[in-house]
């Protein structure tokens, strides 16, 4: 070998070892950076010389399978951890058993003020501890309803944002996909961009789960699991408005609520659907399915209170047909859905609106308090509580119930589908860690990449030392 090329040989180990080291060090700043794909260098021989090497190109270290595997992972995670959220925050809603403002307390109080007031019949006190019990249990159905309604309104609101951001995000990935072509073919590295892309694309997933597929010139296009092409060449562009609030007789079959489209076209939002399986299909069965469900069995408690007390032959005084303890207090609507919403206590009986707690002992259409020691009516509103019948709404079944049992049922079914959720949570996040573990092993390695940047370091002392070495040759032959 002459000295030149011995030179030339040496420079070029030099020059790779110096982007070695640049990769090596770029990997270790960003061991953990979000997205970021481990890089090497990949060197070859420059046999047009002779001798030398020289650097072919920086590898990404990805694993398709793994990636995809992932994704699907965060995706159904994120889908879980919703409707987790909804069933969590409904049962607080509803309270716990063993809290006096749940749902069942409150029967259970103004059940037991009843029968209290029943042993002293002309005790107002005792009448007046009554009467507030019962405005307490039509407040904590209707604040239960309230709260529900909020959810609901707020998954819609949620929907629209998360839309938005999809819009944006396939946008963005359409840009980068252009980026990504004029970039390679001007002989520059995409590596940068192409992490970028898939930072993105992870975000796209979490909404709606993709596959992706490559394309030509470091191009991909997208797809949803339920086979929606939402970005293959120019972007896709859903549609959805946002309503201001999702009272119960709103829904999208009556046309008061959004569905979704994609690129004008309507398209299923149900968890089979083109985009289920996401955060996005989770909020759409949130608000058109598991609110709806738990909005009637709240409904449903709340025409059994009122049913119990609205029989004529319960109350003499009153007309067939009366309205009872509780009421409607709403608007006629289209729909009889949020009635547990609407429910109040009857005005007659309440001193607020101007009513006489009297008429718990003579009945709700007496005109007169009546004998004050007579206490079969409010013996007769406490047994009509305990009397089982089936009822005549919403998800209970053909069974008989007294009011205590439907609305301990209720907190039951309740407690029962976040337990469910939280199961089915769990078991996603689990499924996402590890999916999440193994794609961390295919990513930086600092223990390995510092022994990486060693070698690195003793082949530049090496090509050094040649360069040295070649040096004293020349100068001892120019002394000659």
């Amino acid at each position: 070998m002459s000295i030149s090329a011995a030179f030339n040989s040496a420079l070029s180990g030099l020059t790779a070892a110096k982007r070695a080291s640049q990769v090596v060090s770029e990997n270790i700043a960003n061991a953990m950076t979000p997205g970021y794909t481990r890089r090497s260098v990949e060197l070859g021989s420059t046999t047009h010389t002779g001798s030398g090497v020289k650097v072919v190109g920086i590898q990404r270290h990805t694993d398709p399978g793994i990636t995809a595997n992932r994704r699907g992972a965060d995706a159904s995670a994120g889908g879980a951890k919703t409707i987790a959220e909804f069933h969590n925050r409904f049962q607080a809603l509803l309270g716990d058993p063993t809290d006096a403002a749940s749902v069942t307390q409150r029967l259970a109080k103004f059940e037991s003020s009843l029968i209290s007031a029943a042993s002293r019949p002309d005790s107002t006190q005792r009448l007046d501890i009554a009467v507030d019990s019962a405005a307490d249990l039509a407040k904590s159905i209707a604040g239960a309803s309230d709260g529900l309604r909020g959810l609901r309104s707020q998954a819609d609101r949620e929907i629209g944002a998360q839309v938005n951001r999809l819009n944006a995000a396939l946008e963005q990935t359409h840009a980068l996909n252009k980026k990504i072509t004029a970039v390679a073919a001007s002989g520059h590295s995409t590596d940068a961009l192409l992490d970028q892309r898939q930072k993105i694309v992870d975000e796209i997933n979490s909404i709606v789960p993709v596959n992706v597929v490559s394309r030509d010139h470091g191009k991909i296009a997208l797809y949803t699991d339920g086979g929606a092409i939402i970005l293959d060449g120019p972007a896709a562009s859903f549609g959805f408005e946002a309503a201001r609030d999702a009272p119960a007789h709103m829904t999208q079959d009556n046309g008061d609520l959004s569905g979704l489209t994609l690129n004008g076209m309507p398209l299923r939002t149900d968890a089979s659907g083109p985009v289920g399986g996401g955060t996005l299909g989770a909020l759409f069965e949130v608000r058109d399915e598991l609110a709806p469900q738990a909005q009637s069995d709240l409904d449903t408690v709340a025409r059994d209170l009122m049913e119990r007390y609205e029989s004529a032959d319960l109350d003499p005084p009153l007309p067939p047909d009366p309205p009872g303890l509780f009421i409607d207090a709403g608007a006629p609507v289209a729909s009889s859905a949020g009635l547990a919403g609407r429910l109040r206590l009857n005005p007659q009986v309440d001193p607020e609106a101007g009513g006489q707690t009297w008429r718990l002992r003579t009945g709700l259409g007496a005109t007169t308090p009546g004998d004050a020691g007579d206490a079969r009516q409010l013996q007769a509103f406490a047994d009509v509580l305990t009397v089982r019948r089936s009822p005549s709404s919403g998800n209970f079944g053909s069974g008989q119930f007294s009011a205590a049992d439907l609305s301990g049922s209720l907190l039951s079914y309740a407690a029962q589908r976040s337990s469910s959720a939280d199961q089915s949570l769990g078991f996603a996040s689990a499924a996402q860690t590890e999916f999440t573990r193994i794609e961390q092993e295919q990513g930086v390695d600092t223990d390995a990449e510092l022994q990486t940047l060693m070698a690195i370091e003793h082949a530049y002392g090496a090509n050094a030392r040649m360069i040295q070495a070649l040096d004293d040759m020349m100068t001892t032959l120019l002394r000659l």
